[in-house]
């Protein structure tokens, strides 16, 4: 058990449930921040798509450097909490600049300060959720973390789309007038999130990811680590997600999409809650079920799910349609989010795993670059379709990836 004397909260260590309140604040903010910043840079700006694709891909992608330098900083300090903080504050802190941003320019430093922040806290912080669970509920620890991330942007697209309703109800296009009002309102969850850091501390570092001396994992982890160093299989699974990645673009052409088959703004704020909701209504039993099955075969059937909403995107042709894709994008993410960090540090020991979750987080957002140039190239020299047959197919070839080369 862990050495944490404080009283469970919902049959959750302390730090778990803190540290989902800050998930779910920050949550709040940055829907109604920048969920809709594909459509005012597009609407408002004129901005085309390779821009778009530029600004967002840039922004994950050099951030995710910090990814893996945080990983790595907070394995050697022993201090997960504090530089989880300050990529929570830096976050924070930039938000409110987007009140005076005209031109794509200065909104692309600011999404870059804002990714930059969450380049510098990610690593750590689920590194810290691992530090603060036992061996056999990881996989509900990080359910409940992703439930709550995404619980707030659910709360955060009810609200931006309650701002819509009232300002410009079925207007297709997104105006300039509501957008500030969405940037008003998001500042401040952002800066409530941060009070919740008080009641965190800093667990002990000789905890879970424990590994038989034959090399096996415990009754509950599925999948062997090393002691000694990062294990083969965890790097031929970055290899995986690479490639899954490499297909998985930015959200912004979901949304652009969405609104090129005929949806209006209001319309699409709440397909988005629609896929929030999903997503935190299958996070937890997915933790669970991974607990008890493995995390492979949940992991595969999130990917396969995948796959079909990113070719219905490509085939479907009717506004309508979007709904239920929208409902199956939130199924993915809740089958495999939180199950492939719990898989992170079954592949990993216990003293690499802050250095594990950064190359991780780093390989996802580097990939994010070329992914979404990729889209938004193929996007404007195909068709709005092209980007998605290539996504869906990439998933494909993960998924056969992950069934060959990751054994349970």
């Amino acid at each position: 058990m862990l050495e944490d004397y404080r009283k469970p909260i919902f049959g959750l260590n302390p730090n778990i449930f803190y540290l989902g309140l800050v998930s779910f604040l920050t949550d709040v903010s940055s829907e109604l921040i920048f969920t809709l910043l594909p459509l005012f840079l597009a609407n408002v700006l004129q901005t085309g798509t390779v821009i778009i694709g530029f600004i967002e891909g840039v922004a994950e992608s050099t951030a995710s450097i910090l990814k893996v330098l945080s990983g790595y900083v907070s394995d050697k300090l022993g201090n997960r909490k504090g530089l989880s903080f300050i990529g929570y504050a830096l976050s924070t802190l930039v938000k409110p600049l987007m009140l005076i941003a005209n031109t794509w320019g200065p909104i692309m430093g600011i999404r870059f300060a804002d990714r930059f922040g969450k380049g510098i806290r990610t690593a750590p912080r689920d590194a810290l959720v691992a530090d603060s669970s036992s061996e056999g509920d990881r996989g509900k620890a990080y359910g409940f973390h992703r439930a709550m991330d995404t619980s707030g942007a659910a709360l955060g697209l009810v609200a931006a789309a309650a701002v819509v309703f009232l300002l410009q109800r079925e207007v297709v296009n997104l105006q300039i007038d509501t957008y500030r009002w969405l940037i008003i309102l998001g500042i401040i969850p952002a800066f409530m999130a941060l009070f919740f850091f008080v009641f965190i501390k800093e667990p002990p570092r000789q905890q879970a990811c424990q590994v038989a001396p034959s090399g096996k994992a415990g009754e509950n982890t599925p999948l062997a680590a090393t002691r000694s160093a990062l294990s083969n299989k965890f790097k031929i699974f970055l290899v995986i997600v690479f490639l899954f990645t490499l297909g998985n673009s930015s959200d912004a052409f979901l949304i652009l999409r969405a609104q090129n088959l005929g949806n209006n703004v209001f319309y699409i704020i709440l397909m988005l809650v629609l896929f929030n909701a999903v997503y935190a209504l299958f996070s937890v039993p997915a933790g669970i079920l991974s607990d008890k099955a493995g995390r492979r075969k949940v992991i595969l059937l999130g990917w396969s799910v995948y796959a079909l909403v990113y070719l219905g995107f490509a085939v479907l042709d009717q506004a309508w349609m979007v709904w239920l894709l929208w409902g199956l994008y939130g199924l993915y993410y809740g089958l495999a989010e939180g199950v492939a960090r719990a898989l992170v540090c079954d592949l990993v020991p216990e003293d690499k795993r802050g250095t594990a979750f950064g190359m991780y987080h780093g390989v996802v957002g580097v990939t994010l670059l070329p992914a979404s140039l990729i889209a938004g190239w193929l996007w404007q020299s195909v068709s709005p379709a092209a980007p998605f047959y290539f996504g869906a197919a990439l998933a494909v070839l993960a998924v056969i990836g992950l069934l060959i080369f990751i054994r349970e």
